[in-house]
């Protein structure tokens, strides 16, 4: 079923605000420039092969982890790629940015006294790294990574992991993530209201949501 309409949340019905990072407040365009640009240039620069050779390699490798916590674990592929992924991350963040109007949709949900909580695929590195440029941990109550869980959001298990230390009301939360695999796995935790990002990269396609209402960023949500 193709959602025609959203129903906008009702937020003196919601307590706790469940919010993804990349393609949700930061731009995932970084993300995509680093795993299909530079993570190539180094395999290939390492390998003295060339860097479409590298691609070819790379892509299966790639589609294989997909939705698994081992596609975001930055150790994971350091060991994988021999490549030291963290210094090349540090090495690259010029990308590192918020989507329009993230940073100030977070800054207006402080001012309502909503529990306002982070919930990341993102390495605990890399959470670091994006911290550092952006100050995102600054806007949220409490932050978890899939990682301190040994499973990844698209997992039910995640889910229940997340209420045993961060207990909420699913029927008074709302949830936000680019990713239809997240999405569809809020949904089946029973979270009330469920959004998707059309807009995660700036610089490319839109991604379009058939199971949930969709936004092209979190700012149209208040």
């Amino acid at each position: 079923m193709v959602v025609t309409a959203i129903e906008k949340p009702d937020w003196d019905q919601i307590d706790t605000v469940l919010l993804d990072m990349d393609g949700t407040l930061l731009d995932l365009a970084y993300d995509n420039h680093f795993w299909l640009e530079i993570v190539p240039v180094a395999y290939a620069a390492a390998r003295l092969t060339t860097v479409e050779a590298a691609r070819v390699e790379l892509a299966p490798l790639f589609k294989a982890c997909e939705g698994t916590l081992p596609w975001y674990c930055i150790d994971h592929w350091s060991r994988k790629l021999d490549l030291d992924i963290e210094a090349l991350k540090r090495a690259h963040t010029q990308r590192i940015a918020w989507l329009p109007g993230a940073k100030e949709f977070l800054r207006r949900l402080r001012n309502t006294g909503k529990r306002v909580v982070l919930l990341t695929n993102s390495h605990p590195q890399v959470l670091r790294i994006k911290d550092e440029i952006t100050g995102v941990l600054a806007h949220f109550d409490a932050a978890f990574t899939s990682h301190e869980f040994g499973v990844p959001k698209e997992q039910a298990q995640f889910w229940e992991a997340v209420r045993a230390v961060e207990p909420f009301d699913t029927q008074r939360s709302l949830f936000a993530d680019d990713s239809p695999a997240v999405l569809r796995a809020a949904q089946g935790a029973g979270i009330r209201w469920v959004y998707g990002v059309r807009r995660p990269d700036s610089v490319a396609t839109v991604r379009e949501h058939i199971d949930v209402p969709a936004v092209d960023a979190v700012s149209e949500l208040v």
